[in-house]
């Protein structure tokens, strides 16, 4: 009995110290809560601060400021005697939108009588300057200026990202700062550096009479807070390459990342199709807004980054990785040889390869020719390290090592969104295959970049770093510096080491170079500097297989990783190879020599095919219904063709008779 008395005991003063607690913070740590008594009797009124100005690498402006104006709610300003009728026409709103937009107000989470609510957002200067001379007669409504971000550029909007008002999640993150109407970043640079770019809102305590009359400033302004404006970012990213590859990526799905190896510093992430970022500002934004986010047509999701949120098999770049892990889990050396004959035996069935070698090959041979053999044979020697009964922990250890190289795990960057991609582990394959699985039910397809791998472009890119590095990488990152500074992440300081030792490069980035000279890639050599690279063409289910290309140039010094991805575009030398050198060449040279690969580029589409397995998609689902023929366009061609025909006949009305004569016939 006495032991259930003390727990009551207990509980009651656990919950009574947490009462006391919560009362403490509210009245002596918050200025917010310390002043709810005052309430009655005193208005904040907050200046906005102006948001942080974006540049690029080399200073040029990508997101700056403009005014923008809205008109402002307070209910406890509202008067007996308000004019409704007359507010209605001077805002041109029916007094029906009025007072459904009042009561939408009150509903929400965040209502007080005593904050102002946004009643009209985005408005016009020439509004504002029509009602601003009467708007007196409404106390309850007033008009706010709040900075409007204005974009000196017309791509790149997946990147930047676009500012809104703050939803409940927002509020809850932040309640100290934060109120119903306030902007912050919600996508792109704008959500990831929202803190440093928002800047802190000023903050003036009015004290008011009984008839909410300003009296002065609340305790002779000890409270007051002056706005301190958002801080400048200046991003990794050079404008020009990025502007060239979202050229390049018009009318395409994917993605081209470049980032210099030697410090991690993103100087390209375009994706394509991309957004032209003045579609998030102006009087249509939130309709802008709401089509590109239901834009899924033709799988467009423009919405969608694809250089950081999809998930790709890697195909033939990934046997770089397959080879390096061969050598470091001593499955290989340099003396390893394998004999091709068209592909790769695994029981009945056969993985095709098209290498072109009937005789005994090493692997820098084989990575010029990028042999499926050579790559499945090697990946079989991994999952047979230890055995038939050990393949869970070859795997294991092949998948830390892929870890290693920032791959199948989310890499800790400062974008706002990415996916982490997918290395399988020996568990994944003993749930899906039983104890007893064996790598060719599946699994051997990894060693070519196809089975269960999947990476983002960026993770691509990174690996092509730590491999031209020799072993390790710094975290890929998009801001430069901030207000001048450099950088103080830690994060982006850090030097990750691989688990493969530096040996073991020397003759993969070997067979990289021949890629170049007498390999896949021999046909995009540049005569101004030499270049590694693996080309890559993945198998992808109900299309053309995607185009994949990684490089990095000069061959020597890397000072570029370029990674390209061209979804259900065919070969990786024909698409993504010729993307990937034009932005080197462009990097390293300050301009397009090759301006015949550049023209080639952006004038091409692969919407056709996108359409093609849209449709195929719709189809097998049920989903489907053609389109009916429209009778106008119908008429239209009709009558094309037959004037047609009656210049036809002008010119030869022989031949007309007798086309006519065997018709009848």
């Amino acid at each position: 009995m006495k032991t259930a008395y003390y727990k009551i005991t207990l509980f009651l003063f656990i919950i009574a110290a947490i009462f006391v607690a919560r009362l403490v913070y509210l009245q002596l740590l918050t200025d917010r809560y310390a002043l709810n008594a005052a309430n009655t009797s005193i208005k904040i009124d907050y200046v906005i601060p102006q948001r942080g100005i974006i540049f690029d690498r080399n200073g040029k402006i990508l997101v700056g400021n403009q005014p923008s104006y809205e008109i402002s709610f307070t209910q406890s300003q509202m008067t007996p005697d308000f004019d409704t009728l007359g507010f209605c026409n001077l805002l041109k709103i029916s007094k029906k939108d009025f007072i459904k937009k009042i009561e939408s107000i009150k509903k929400e989470k965040y209502y007080s009588k005593l904050t102002p609510m946004t009643f009209k957002s985005d408005m016009s200067r020439e509004e504002i300057a029509r009602i601003q001379e009467i708007i007196f007669k409404y106390p309850a409504f007033n008009i706010v200026e709040r900075p409007q971000r204005k974009y000196e550029v017309s791509t790149s909007g997946n990147l930047l990202g676009y500012t809104n008002q703050v939803n409940e999640n927002y509020i809850k993150k932040d309640s100290l700062y934060y109120l119903p109407g306030d902007i912050a970043g919600i996508t792109g640079i704008e959500r990831a550096y929202e803190k440093q770019l928002r800047g802190e809102k000023g903050m003036r305590y009015i004290q008011k009479d009984i008839k909410l009359r300003n009296v002065g400033p609340y305790k002779n302004g000890e409270l007051d807070k002056e706005v301190v404006s958002g801080k400048d970012l200046t991003l990794t990213i050079d404008y020009d390459l990025q502007r060239i590859a979202e050229e390049m990526l018009v009318n395409k799905h994917g993605a081209i990342v470049a980032l210099d190896p030697n410090n991690g510093e993103i100087l390209a992430l375009a994706t394509g199709p991309d957004i032209d970022p003045n579609l998030f500002t102006g009087p249509n934004k939130k309709r802008n807004i709401y089509r590109l986010a239901n834009d899924t047509i033709y799988d467009n999701k423009p919405t969608y980054d694809r250089s950081v949120q999809a998930a790709y098999p890697p195909g033939s770049p990934f046997k770089l990785l397959t080879a390096l892990a061969g050598y470091q889990m001593k499955v290989i050396s340099d003396s390893t040889k394998f004999t091709c004959r068209h592909g790769y035996r695994m029981g009945r069935h056969t993985i095709g390869c098209h290498c072109g070698t009937f005789w005994p090959i090493g692997m820098e041979k084989a990575i010029e020719k990028s042999c499926n053999n050579y790559f499945s044979s090697v990946f079989y020697k991994i999952t047979e390290k230890y055995g038939p009964k050990g393949r869970n922990r070859a795997i294991d250890e092949w998948k830390e090592i892929m870890n290693s190289f920032g791959l199948g795990e989310f890499m800790n960057n400062d974008l706002a969104v990415g996916a982490k991609g997918k290395i399988p582990s020996g568990e994944f394959y003993t749930k899906r295959l039983g104890e007893k699985w064996h790598p060719y039910q599946s699994a051997i397809f990894n060693g070519m970049g196809q089975g269960d791998v999947l990476l983002t472009p960026l993770q691509m890119a990174n690996f092509t770093a730590a491999i031209v590095n020799r072993g390790w990488y710094f975290t890929p990152h998009i801001v430069k510096s901030i207000d001048g500074k450099p950088n103080p992440d830690e994060r982006f300081k850090k030097k990750h080491v691989t688990k493969v030792e530096p040996r073991y490069f020397d003759v993969v980035l070997k067979g990289m170079k021949d890629v170049f000279i007498g390999g896949t890639a021999r046909g995009l050599a540049s005569k101004e500097f030499t270049q590694l690279g693996k080309t890559g063409t993945a198998q992808v289910p109900g299309g053309r297989d995607n185009s994949i290309f990684v490089m990095a140039a000069p061959a020597d010094k890397p000072k570029i990783v370029v990674v390209a991805v061209i979804e259900h575009a065919g070969f990786g030398a024909t698409w993504a190879g010729p993307a990937s050198t034009i932005i080197a060449e462009k990097y390293l040279l300050g301009d397009i020599k090759r301006t015949y690969l550049y023209d080639r580029m952006i004038k091409s589409s692969f919407m056709g095919e996108y359409k093609r397995m849209y449709i195929n998609h719709l189809t097998k689902k049920g989903w489907y219904t053609a389109p009916k023929p429209d009778p106008i366009q119908l008429k239209k061609l009709e009558d094309s063709l037959r004037l047609l025909n009656e210049k036809k006949a002008a010119q030869n009305p022989k031949k007309l008779k007798d086309t006519t004569k065997n018709n009848k016939t």
